[in-house]
């Protein structure tokens, strides 16, 4: 039995779409939340786990941020995928057929323009794939379902328009974790994540982020979040150009260290080329 990879959703879904594409090696195994596929990799039952963190559409994961800090797993790659949305609809429908698309929340606004060209309604499902799944099932060619090609594959349907999305751009970026860390070079550019809070002392930001600048370390991601719902109580998630033997990041961090109360790295991994 080949080493599986969690992913959340059900198949067909993107996730499963960026295990394909990124370890066609491993065995993907659908999880109902993140959290699921968290803990498929600390129990052992998966030896990664493939979590979206960012689409160049709709911004970031809501949640993720959140729950990688305390996972107990390293980031060990990173992954661009890129996300094209088709109609899809049971064997014999015609997009003249169809009357209502399903597909989850954040995909409908992403087609806006094709569903209103087509006098097509969306309408809201819980997954992109379960929306596959349902329309399969109900075999009524007046509906369709707005999800992957992989969908199609996965549920006998057919594609009856491809790449249907308002915007070319349109990339999720998925990180894959390990419970083991890798810290070697793997690549030419190599990234670092980390979390971080800063002392409540003023201007605490300002100076923690000044080692990275003197220091000349590209810092490619600076997000906040807070952290168990306070105000007050602010963590950083940062991915900076390079790797912690680098003289340069040593000393960014050294310095970053003195303005803070906590620091941890989430993984050490190689720029995947289509970061560029």
């Amino acid at each position: 039995m080949s080493a599986r990879i969690a992913f959340q959703g059900e198949p067909g879904a993107y996730s499963h779409q960026a295990c394909v594409e990124t370890r066609p090696e491993h065995e993907p195994m659908p999880c109902r939340t993140f959290e699921d596929v968290i803990e498929a990799v600390n129990s052992g039952a998966a030896e990664l786990a493939m979590l979206p963190v960012e689409n160049t559409t709709y911004g970031r994961v809501a949640d993720i941020h959140r729950l990688l800090p305390a996972s107990g797993l390293h980031i060990v790659d990173e992954a661009f995928v890129r996300v094209h949305i088709n109609v899809l609809g049971v064997p014999g429908a015609k997009v003249s057929d169809i009357k209502t698309a399903y597909s989850h929340l954040v995909l409908l606004p992403q087609c806006t323009r094709w569903l209103q060209a087509n006098k097509v309604r969306g309408a809201v499902s819980t997954d992109n794939a379960r929306a596959a799944r349902d329309v399969a099932e109900a075999g009524d060619k007046t509906v369709a379902a707005l999800a992957s090609e992989l969908a199609a594959d996965v549920y006998g349907l057919e594609v009856l328009a491809r790449h249907i999305e308002d915007e070319d751009h349109n990339t999720t970026r998925f990180l894959v974790m390990s419970k083991t860390p890798d810290l070697s070079r793997r690549g030419d550019t190599m990234t670092t994540t980390f979390v971080f809070r800063v002392r409540n002392i003023p201007a605490a930001l300002y100076k923690a982020m000044g080692g990275f600048a003197t220091n000349s370390v590209n810092m490619t991601k600076l997000e906040s979040y807070m952290v168990d719902g306070s105000f007050s109580a602010t963590q950083f998630y940062a991915d900076v150009e390079g790797h912690p033997d680098d003289k340069n990041v040593q000393l960014a961090l050294a310095e970053l260290e003195y303005f803070t109360s906590e620091i941890k790295i989430l993984g050490v991994y190689p720029a995947d080329p289509k970061r560029r």
